[in-house]
């Protein structure tokens, strides 16, 4: 027996994977929001989706099943808060498409609420999950709204992930926070005050 055949010198340690545990791009995320708040980092939440309850059960005294109801209204986007005296306002979506992100994922009513949040100065962008590649990215609203009102015109039904890379943020995953989002959020922050210095 070789004197070092006990040692772990020859073995490689494959690379740490936090990521594909199973868990949906929400369920990481709530994970990582829950870091931040426990930390003191930022505050972020996922909203409610409000539903109108029509009709209920009682089969026990101690319980009630919800039988029937409707959504109230048409939601907004997944997420909101405050980090670093910031509104931040952003939606999660994931996709099984290797090479663009279809805007079909989006509604109306979703880009109309994410730019009045812009001409109110909150940060707003979505956060992009491709599932196939296992990639996560943080693109800017102001991003989305460039295809999503060329599409109105005739212009292209996605977002060409060549573009996402070349002007969004990969988010890696890591231990704590899983989804370190804020580390591009700083980015973001960054371009708006270099921005505004620009304007004045």
């Amino acid at each position: 027996m070789h004197p070092d055949s006990s040692s772990n010198s020859g073995i490689k340690k494959a690379p740490t994977q936090f990521g594909k545990r199973g868990m949906s791009l929400e369920d990481e995320l709530n994970e990582s929001n829950q870091y931040y708040l426990s930390h003191g980092i930022a505050v972020v939440h996922k909203k409610p989706t409000p539903i109108q309850i029509v009709k209920v059960d009682y089969p026990k005294r101690s319980a009630a099943v919800i039988k029937e109801a409707y959504f109230r209204q048409a939601s907004t986007t997944d997420y909101n808060g405050v980090y670093k005296g910031y509104y931040i306002d952003f939606d999660a979506k994931e996709t099984k498409r290797k090479t663009a992100f279809p805007l079909d994922n989006f509604h109306d009513h979703q880009i109309r609420h994410m730019k009045a949040c812009i001409a109110s100065k909150g940060i707003c962008f979505t956060i992009i999950k491709f599932v196939e590649i296992d990639q996560i990215f943080l693109l800017s609203a102001t991003d989305l709204f460039y295809f999503w009102d060329r599409q109105k015109n005739g212009g292209r039904k996605s977002i060409p992930l060549s573009y996402i890379k070349e002007n969004g943020y990969l988010i890696n995953y890591q231990l704590n926070p899983l989804i370190p989002y804020l580390n591009a959020v700083d980015k973001l922050l960054i371009k708006k005050h270099e921005g505004e210095q620009h304007a004045n």
